[in-house]
This record gives structure tokens, sequence and C-alpha cells, in this order.
């Protein structure tokens, strides 16, 4: 892998001080720079409100780094420290972006002699991305140098929008401020190596693509569990819930991958496309058949939670059972599953095939003999397929047996990237597969918005910490 630019690039991350760039993007960027993937002109400003001088955060950057990282030297750290800068301000304030502006503009002017890219990364919750996108608009920070040199690029953090209305106000007011090919809109799933996999495990082997369809497969569902809870993000949860968090984003664009017609090719615009489709195909979930194919639960205990309201009504678990209304997937069920405090950490997509219509086999064996192709996304990364063998012995018996190819078997040597890695590593090249398109967030919000409209046509089920998904009904 080589550099992503050969290009002075300047990184500003709104929400220098969060969870997110605490413990995913300072560790990614980190790791990059270690690495050399990043420009070898390279500078991160971190934005927040907190009361930081430089030294201080970069003691701040140091420590997460030093916290989550132990395979590097005190000269690494030291060289990537030094690329990193502080702003202080509050998002509301005009200040802020002044100081921005100018900080930007000696940068280019005493650090890098050009014009440099400007990526802005709103590391922020979701609630904040309009104020911010008003003040950049403003200030005049989103407008490139021109000719041939400083693109200008925003990442913008999952959930975009809360419903479908809000992320078309949303995608309207980036639309006055970025073109499209400008706008970063991450879904960190997508870059996770296993999920990137479907796409050359479907289209590159002849085996799978001809039993791909609703002749052959029964149903398919797609989990997300964790066994932690909400911690100190109370506030936060209380308002999204978990279909926001978890569902609109990373396991609608699951679904996409399984469920896609080829695109042809490894095109970013041909694969979005091909996602955006089959998100546009879900048939909608009405208001009368919502207690048939939706369940939402909340785990013992949440309400205790600080800033979560005493008779709250937020789900931390939900399953929805979704079907694609088009010629290859017609009745197939896709079941849809997350949640919080559950018995694992988990993150897999499982394909039931359908029985054979015939099976070679003895007349006392009552089985179901179905095949099972599943895909593991964490912890640990996989892909294995449950088929029936002769049992070794005289007499003719059938037993399961598993075909599996695991990452961490084969990569002994080459540890996989962090998906914030891949995120920021593409963003910088400009890449797009990786990405969610305008099409594919309005069509998975499309889908989800009726769903939320009609959460209080179904009971909210409380289950205990540890409890298995299946059993929560």
């Amino acid at each position: 892998m080589d550099r992503a630019s050969d290009d002075a690039t300047a990184l500003v991350i709104f929400g220098g001080t969060g969870d997110l760039a605490e413990k995913k993007l300072l560790p990614a960027l980190f790791h990059l720079h270690k690495n050399k993937y990043l420009p070898e002109q390279f500078r991160i400003l971190g934005v927040s409100h907190d009361d930081h001088t430089i030294d201080s955060y970069r003691k701040f950057v140091a420590d997460s780094i030093s916290e989550r990282m132990h395979s590097h030297t005190p000269e690494e750290l030291a060289a990537f420290v030094a690329i990193v800068d502080y702003v202080e301000g509050s998002f509301e304030n005009d200040a802020l972006y002044s100081s921005l502006a100018e900080h930007l503009e000696t940068l280019d002017d005493s650090k890098f002699d050009t014009c440099a890219n400007k990526l802005f990364y709103l590391a922020v919750p979701p609630n904040r991305y309009e104020l911010i996108f008003e003040r950049l608009a403003a200030s005049g920070l989103t407008i490139p140098c021109g000719g041939e040199e400083g693109w200008t690029r925003v990442l913008v953090e999952k959930p975009f929008g809360r419903d479908l209305m809000t992320a078309q106000t949303l995608d309207k007011q980036l639309g006055k401020l970025f073109q499209e090919e400008q706008i970063f809109r991450i879904d960190h799933y997508l870059a996770k190596e296993t999920v990137q996999n479907i796409i050359t495990f479907r289209f590159a082997n002849a085996l799978f693509e001809p039993v791909w369809n609703a002749k052959n497969i029964e149903h398919v569902h797609i989990l997300v569990s964790e066994d932690g809870g909400v911690g100190e993000r109370g506030s936060f949860y209380e308002d999204l819930g978990a279909l926001r968090d978890v569902g609109q984003n990373h396991l609608l664009q699951m679904l996409a991958l399984v469920a896609m017609e080829d695109p042809g090719k490894l095109d970013p615009g041909l694969l979005r496309s091909a996602r955006a489709t089959v998100l546009e195909d879900l048939k909608p979930t009405t208001k009368h058949d919502i207690k048939q194919h939706v369940v939402r639960g909340q785990y013992d205990g949440y309400r205790d939670i600080d800033d979560v309201a005493d008779a709250s009504g937020i789900e931390t678990f939900f399953r929805i059972t979704a079907f694609i209304d088009n010629k290859r997937w017609g009745g197939v069920p896709f079941i849809l599953e997350s949640g919080k405090k559950l018995s694992e950490r988990k993150a897999e997509i499982t394909i039931t095939f359908k029985e054979p219509i015939s099976c070679v086999c003895p007349l006392e064996d009552d089985h179901e003999h179905r095949n099972v192709l599943r895909i593991q996304v964490q912890p640990d990364e996989s892909i294995s397929l449950l088929f029936w063998a002769k049992k070794p012995g005289l007499t003719y018996e059938l037993e399961p047996r598993e075909l599996s190819f695991s990452y961490q078997d084969s990569e002994a040597d080459t540890a996989l990237p962090d998906a914030y890695e891949k995120v920021l590593y593409d963003c910088i090249r400009g890449d797009h597969t990786l990405f969610a398109s305008t099409e594919e967030v309005a069509a998975s919000w499309r889908f989800i918005t009726p769903i939320l409209d009609h959460w209080g046509k179904t009971k909210l089920l409380p289950y205990r910490p540890g409890t298995v998904a299946a059993d929560i009904k």
C-alpha cells in the first residue's frame, strides 16, 4: 500500500477530544503515520471546547495512543505528536472558525509552502452537524484553493440524520457547500475486511452466484450483538436508540452487499449504485404488519444510567424482518438484529440455504440437510460453510462438516487494518467505494422511518443482561 497522497494535507477533527477521536481516530492516524501511508506533509488539527494548550493536547494524544497501541518506539510516537496542533473554542462561536482559518493559513504559508488539501472530520454527535455546516459555510473554510491544488472534503459520521426528512435537509445543506465527490459519509462497517470481502466472495467465484437467489436461499440473518451496555453515553443513546445507531447504517449496508446485483467491475460509482438499488427495493414495513415483523427491547438497568429518562422508551435491542421486492429475492426474509448487553460480542451474516429437493440419505435420517454460509465480521474475521458428508464407518450415516477460512490463520504475519485506518486512507485518496452515497442514505431512511413512526404499536420488551438475542421475543 502506497501513501494516500503526495500532496500536503491538513486534517481538522471537530470533536478532537471526544471518545471517537481518542479511541479510534488518533490510534488509526498514528498507525497510518508510522507505516508511511499518510502524505509526507500532513498535519492534524484537533478542535474542541476543552481547555487545552497545544502541549497539553499533544500529551492527550500521546496518552491515547500509548494506552491502546504498544508496538511502537518513543521516537515513532514523538514524530506523530509533532504533527498535531489544537484550536480551542465553541462550535457556536464564529471566533472559533476565524481562529481555525488563521491556523490553516499559517500552515499553508509557513509549514507547507503551498495551498494544502483540507479535510474536515465531524467526530461529534449528529445533532451538531447542522450547526457546524452553517458556521463552515459562513467562514468560507469550505472553499477550495482553486486550480490544480488544495481540494476540500468533509467526513461525516453515522447516523446521517434522524429520519428521511432530516437526512434530506442535511443533504441539501451539504450540497450548498460541497459537491457529492467531496462528501464522505462514513459507515465504518463497510471498511471492515470481511465485509469488503463479500464482493470478492460473491463475484470472483463461480460457485456461489448461480445459487444466490430466492430459489435456493431460505433466509438471511444479519446480527450485530454487543455484550457491553451504553456506558456513559446515556444522553447520546436517548437521542438515537439502537435502530438509528446501527440499523439504518451498519445492518442495511451489509444487507446491500449481500443482496446487490453484480456491478460489473470494481468501480465506486457502480458499486454504490448497486447497493442503492437494493435498498430502494426494500418492501416498506406498514403499520399493519409492524407487529409481525418488528421486535424491540430494552435491557434491565438501562434506565439507571445518567441522562436516561426514568420511563425511557428507547430501544437497546431490535429485530426486523425485511423483504426485498425484486426478482432475485422475492419472499426471502432478511432478519436484521442488533442489541446491547447481549450474551456475546459478535457481528456476522448467516445465509441459510433451502433443503435439497431430494436427498440421497439413509431412510431413518431425519436431519434437515441445509447448507449454512457464515460470514463473521467480528471478533474473529472468517468465512465458513456447513455441508453434509458421510460419517466414517461401516454404516451409511451423514454428519455436518465445515469448510472455513480465517484471516487470523492465513495472515499470521499481516495485521488486519483497522476500519478507521481504511476510512481515512480512502478519503485522502478520494475513493468513495466504502462510503454511502446520497441515494443509499435516502433509501435506508425511507425504509427505517415508517418503522420509527410506528414503534408505539410494538411492546418494548425488557431483557436481562447476557440474554441470547434469539430469546427476546
